[in-house]
């Protein structure tokens, strides 16, 4: 944000600067576990809750017995250390992943549409730069939304690299954000350009209202260290040439031109001012029950290894390999040498074990532990195919999915006011650095698409049912059979449906309309 008399906010300079900052370590911490869950990699999360290794290397730690939050949170089933000489394999259900990547298709399955209403060659640049690769952004920040509590979209441009501008993500553990009333005022982004014995050197890149700040410092792991030229990095080397006296980048656009888009209200840090205005992931509050989850699946194919058939055979049967190397028993040999052996009349020396794998007991533990998740993670259980595939209709999928419906509208409240702000701001350097002509001053709006299509034939059958009550124009109709059609289209067909019917003859009875 801007001081009273306009000048910037700079940034800092203070070398024992700890960074990223104290204040943001609580939101940081929670977004580092969401983030491991949602990679679904076996190793992050042994090491994120202190275990052992994954193949079977012993590592158990002390924390593993302490009480208190560090001893609860190390007892997970991913925390806890294997026995000597246990041989663990740890299995990992997914959920996570498909949970955010749900979020992000119920949201951007299609692609919203951006719009103006005075200004066609606005509109048509809109449409120039709003295209696939906008959706595929979109879609993409929506799943990182979902997982880490939120996301930042910010404009960018490069004349070398496209015609058009374009929004680049930035992820809610790379940002320093400050807010003002609830809204955001102004946030520092951060990158590590290099590393070299110890020594770290960051690029801050801060956004405020009119402006954007540079700055790059050389420092530790966890100390900012000191500002050295923008030079001395070749990823920041040529922001130097545009940079003025302040290290500032000037712009047209007179407003932030960041969006933080919040997943869900948060729960956490509700008392903690800096922190009170992040979202939360949906993966927050349901980590033990995912722990649990891979707990039962792991015993699940525990019972299939132990349920491998076993022969007990006596020392006898055994074929030694030699002094001091042990012996062996091949359960494929077909002839064996005479033994001389005692066994019970009618008794076989082989003793066969196959223990018994308890599928339905585990299968139905691990259906309703997936349940319990997705539900808490504010989804119906249909979204995740929970009634299988069967062909049903638009209105059967939104009652039984209702409640991700709601979810799905609940962040489209915080998605659309978002992207019109981005968007405008995308418009302004647009015209700055393209000389597009678009006026970036008109707010576009932003409406989302249904996210259930009735098929042809059911839309169809709605249209006649209101062409025989006479309850709806030819425009509105031709809205509903193709909702994903711009206006100038639909204009076309409609003009085409009138002229076949002679719709499009004047009506001679109104006085003044024949010539």
């Amino acid at each position: 944000m801007t001081t009273k008399g306009g000048d910037l906010v700079p940034l800092p300079t203070d070398p024992a600067t700890c960074w990223p900052p104290k204040a943001m370590q609580p939101a940081f911490k929670a977004i580092d576990a969401w983030d491991t869950w949602w990679g679904g990699d076996p190793d992050r999360l042994t090491q994120l809750y202190g275990g052992g290794g994954v193949f079977g290397a012993p590592d158990p730690k002390t924390s593993q017995y302490r009480g208190g939050v560090v001893g609860r949170i190390s007892r997970w089933w991913w925390g806890t250390p294997p026995a000597p000489g246990e041989l663990r394999s740890h299995t990992h259900i997914p959920v996570a992943g498909d949970i955010c990547s749900a979020s992000s298709n119920l949201l951007f399955s299609e692609p919203p549409r951006i719009s103006v209403t005075d200004s066609e060659p606005t509109q048509r640049r809109i449409d120039a730069v709003v295209g696939d690769r906008f959706h595929s952004t979109l879609l993409r920040a929506a799943e990182v939304a979902a997982a880490l509590g939120g996301v930042y979209l910010r404009p960018v441009a490069d004349i070398t690299v496209a015609d058009e501008p374009w929004l680049d993500i930035v992820h809610a553990d790379r940002a320093v954000p400050e807010f003002t009333w609830g809204r955001l005022s102004a946030v520092t982004f951060w990158r590590v350009v290099a590393e070299q014995d110890g020594q770290v050197w960051r690029h801050l890149e801060r956004h405020e209202p009119g402006a954007t700040l540079h700055g790059l410092y050389q420092g530790t792991k966890v100390k900012l260290g000191r500002p050295v030229p923008l030079e001395d990095a070749a990823a920041t080397a040529p922001l130097a040439a545009r940079v003025n006296d302040q290290g500032a980048i000037p712009s047209i656009y007179p407003r932030l031109d960041v969006a933080y888009i919040p997943n869900q209200p948060t729960r956490r840090w509700r008392s903690l001012p800096l922190l009170s205005n992040l979202g939360r992931s949906d993966l927050d509050g349901v980590e033990n029950l995912m722990d649990d989850l891979d707990q039962a699946h792991a015993s699940w194919m525990r019972d299939l290894r132990l349920a491998k058939a076993r022969a007990v055979v006596p020392n006898a049967m055994l074929q030694s390999a030699g002094v001091g190397r042990g012996a062996t028993w091949s359960a494929d040999q077909e002839v064996y040498a005479g033994l001389d052996m005692l066994t019970k009349p009618g008794e076989s020396p082989l003793t066969l074990v196959q223990f018994d794998i308890r599928v339905q007991e585990h299968k139905d533990t691990c259906n309703e532990l997936v349940k319990r998740i997705v539900s808490s993670a504010g989804y119906s259980e249909q979204t995740f195919g929970g009634e299988g595939e069967v062909a049903v209709t638009a209105t059967e999928v939104t009652a039984k999915g209702q409640r991700s419906m709601t979810t799905r509208g609940n962040k489209i409240l915080a998605w659309r006011p978002g992207l019109a702000d981005v968007v405008q701001a995308l418009l302004a350097l647009d015209a700055e650095i393209y000389r597009s002509g678009a006026d970036w001053r008109q707010r576009p709006a932003v409406e989302f698409q249904d996210g259930v299509q009735e098929d042809a034939l059911s839309l169809a059958n709605t249209v006649e049912t209101l062409t025989r009550a006479q309850a709806a124009s030819t425009e509105t109709k031709v809205r509903i059979m193709h909702p994903d059609w711009e206006d100038t289209r639909v204009k076309a067909e409609v003009a085409a449906i009138q002229a076949e019917t002679g719709q499009a003859v004047p009506d001679p009875m109104q006085t003044g309309l024949v010539p």
